[in-house]
């Protein structure tokens, strides 16, 4: 009697081990073909970021975010982006990987430089997933960040990722994307910002909260100057109307 009563609960254990990752699948590639077509009213990280002030006692925090549709962003702001982080953004599938060899390398030889990620990798991250320190936490979070990266570029066009990343992408302590960044830092809209805004913008990135865009030290502003050289090297504007 009692291996003809456990025989049933193991085949429900074995459906749900099959069914399980199915459910992840399906539910993952649902999220990103809605995210195609409708602006996320949120993301991962600043649900985060709201939780983690109101945790401290902070209840007058509030997360700065203004969706704005690429058309009504100035062409400086996605092309800075593009410039300062992933400037092989319209060749690569998701993983430039070239960057992470080179990023790897370096760190081989104990050179600090920045890491290898591209626009869609950090999209995937700042969209879907959350912020783990430990190293458990940190591989899975770097797999599942892998899997939504290869969805979006699946999925998504050029256009829509760079649409969608320089609306959520972190600016400052709680500011997100380029039109509460140029409100905030700059009292105008993200349509009206010149050349050296958006690289300034771009130039805090990947750590917009040990950078100021509106109070930039040194590194800011030399590395300001670098983006602006660089955006001008990959084509300007005309770089933008060749994405798909």
């Amino acid at each position: 009697m009692k291996g003809t009563s456990t025989r049933p609960r193991r085949l429900r254990w074995r459906r749900w081990l099959v069914a399980l990752p199915l459910l992840f699948v399906l539910a993952t590639v649902l999220q990103v073909v809605v995210l195609r077509f409708v602006d996320p009213p949120f993301s991962a990280f600043m649900v985060a970021r709201q939780l983690e002030a109101w945790g401290e006692g902070d209840w007058r925090f509030r997360v700065a975010y203004d969706w704005r549709d690429l058309e009504d962003i100035s062409a400086h702001v996605p092309l800075a982006m593009v410039a300062a982080e992933d400037q092989r953004f319209a060749e690569h599938f998701g993983f430039d990987l070239k960057a992470i060899e080179k990023a790897h390398k370096s760190n081989a030889r104990g050179r600090r430089v920045r890491g290898g990620s591209t626009i869609t990798q950090q999209a995937a991250k700042n969209l879907f997933l959350w912020q783990g320190s430990s190293r458990p936490s940190r591989w899975v979070r770097k797999g599942v960040e892998a899997w939504y990266t290869l969805l979006i570029e699946a999925l998504w066009p050029k256009h829509r990722i760079l649409e969608v990343y320089v609306n959520i992408v972190e600016l400052g302590d709680g500011v997100y994307g380029a039109q509460a960044a140029a409100r905030t830092f700059f009292n105008k809209n993200a349509s009206r910002l010149a050349p050296a805004e958006a690289a300034r913008m771009a130039a805090v990135l990947p750590s917009p909260r040990r950078y100021s865009i509106a109070r930039p030290g040194p590194y800011v502003q030399r590395r300001s100057r670098a983006i602006q050289r660089q955006m001008r090297y990959i084509g300007g504007a005309a770089y933008l109307r060749e994405l798909d």
